[in-house]
């Protein structure tokens, strides 16, 4: 490193976010990147600290400490190039990611890690201002063809990397626009939607074809899962046009809650709350979106998809919002010695809990209360661990007022018509069957048919899709040509 006692003499300086009351009355991003200069000043705390376990801590396997040096030494064009070379799309993960390199820091030990991700993303959009990222379509085609099924962050690296490969690869969406859970799940207060598209018209640069609207194998109508597709394709079509298939669908399948009065009008999916709103400020017009305004709204659930549906009931406009965690609370700040450099548990904060909401822990739900057919309130219990185990606290059995219940418990496997219908192995949680090793990896049961992202590991992070999808597009390339130059 360019100076070994930066980490010493510079602060950590977290990016700003614009006031709550300015952000809550819109549903553009508030998070304010450091500037040129404050990013070199937080790039020079990253140490020569010998084994750089936030590289092993980082799931794409970023080369952090390289291009935190290059930062530091203004070299922004090196560490865009540093950076991609492991990451097709840093503005994602730099914002989004719960950037467990951090976590995994030497620094982190006893003072407060790098901030890697806010270094990421000052490096990414320096390169969009500057033009350095620009389309790089193959010199030589293959003549091999691809299809990739999904267009989250899995089905856009795999489908970048093997079009970069000189495949023709096209991607399968189901709904209108490309991006799966990235433009559909994540609010656009978190990511707008923007940064997506500038991605697919440099891979449409690349040679990559989008097909929009078209579903895949056949659909349950019973299913919440949004679903805007115009036409269908069979598998066996697929597999007949082209060379190779890539399933690469997210995990939609939502955790239900099957408890007394769920059948009432006002007890909803996430995910037919979230995606609504994304529909609407991308212009389209909804007859009947699903909203918190004016509402008393339970969101049960305390991970990140409850803590969007948090934060788009308060830029709604509900009159409280409250947020159910079954398990209890856990501290405020994890025991370093003992769980460094893991991902470590402990409460954490979102900008969205800032904004306003009341956090219950060690609390589960019993039954949905109603009047009409309509939902009034949640009837809940106060639980306790014993022995490892949740029990029941006798006699705290209370009513909360709830108008719109919000299920945020997670998902459960992918949608399985897509699996099935292909007639995919599945394993023991409903994802397609499929291994990870160098040879023949992330190949299922079927030949030239393939599986990676949440369609083979289940619900995860969007940096793991990334990997997920670049692994798989090496392991198809081998497959389709003997051998591979793309990076694994």
């Amino acid at each position: 490193m360019s100076k070994i006692t930066g980490f010493l003499e510079q602060p950590r300086v977290k990016e700003k976010y614009q006031p709550v009351d300015v952000r809550l009355k819109n549903y553009a991003e508030f998070v304010l990147p450091l500037a040129n200069e404050l990013a070199q000043k937080q790039a020079v705390r990253c140490m020569d600290c010998g084994i750089p376990f936030c590289n092993n801590g980082c799931p794409v396997g970023n080369i952090i400490p390289d291009f935190n040096n290059l930062v530091y030494e203004n070299d922004w064009l090196s560490a865009i190039e540093t950076l991609h070379s492991t990451n097709n799309f840093p503005e994602f993960t730099g914002r989004i990611c719960p950037a467990p390199c951090e976590a995994a820091c030497t620094l982190n030990i006893n003072d407060d890690p790098v901030g890697i991700k806010s270094i990421e993303l000052a490096i990414i959009e320096r390169a969009w201002q500057e033009g350095w990222v620009r389309p790089q379509p193959p010199q030589v085609r293959t003549g091999k063809t691809v299809a990739v099924i999904g267009s989250g962050p899995a089905g856009l690296a795999a489908a970048q990397q093997l079009a970069r490969a000189g495949h023709a690869v096209t991607v399968f969406e189901k709904n209108d626009r490309v991006g799966g859970l990235l433009r559909y799940g994540i609010p656009d207060f978190k990511m707008e939607k923007h940064h997506i598209d500038r991605r697919v018209q440099q891979m449409e640069a690349e040679g990559v074809t989008f097909r929009t609207g078209v579903l895949v194998g056949a659909w349950d109508k019973q299913s919440s899962v949004t679903n805007l597709a115009k036409s269908t394709v069979t598998p066996d079509e697929l597999r007949a046009e082209f060379d190779a298939v890539l399933l690469c669908g997210g995990a939609e399948q939502p955790r239900d809650l099957p408890v007394p009065g769920r059948e009432l009008d006002g007890v909803h999916f996430a995910m037919e709350f979230l995606p609504g709103q994304n529909r609407v400020n991308a212009g389209d017009k909804l007859k009947k979106q699903l909203r918190a305004d004016g509402k008393h709204v339970v969101v049960i659930g305390g991970g990140d998809t409850g803590s969007d549906c948090v934060g788009t009931s308060n830029r709604h406009g509900a009159v409280s919002v409250t947020q159910f965690e079954v398990m209890p609370q856990p501290p405020e700040h994890e025991n370093k010695p003992l769980v460094w450099p893991y991902w470590p548990l402990k409460l954490r904060t979102s900008s969205s809990h800032e904004e306003g909401v009341t956090r219950e822990f060690a609390i589960a739900t019993k039954e949905f209360v109603g009047k009409g057919g309509k939902l009034t309130g949640v009837k809940t219990v106060r639980i306790e661990l014993v022995d490892g185990k949740l029990q029941e606290i006798e006699g705290s059995e209370e009513i909360h007022k709830a108008d719109l219940v919000l299920l945020a418990m997670g998902f459960v496997s992918p949608v399985g018509s897509v699996i099935e219908a292909f007639g995919v192995d599945k394993d023991t949680r409903g994802n397609a069957l499929a291994g990870t090793e160098e040879e023949g990896g992330y190949l299922t049961n079927l030949p030239s048919v393939f599986a990676a992202g949440d369609m083979r590991r289940g619900q995860s992070l969007v940096v793991w899709a990334i990997r997920e999808g670049r692994q798989a597009a090496r392991a198809m390339d081998q497959y389709l040509m003997g051998t591979s130059v793309l990076p694994r």
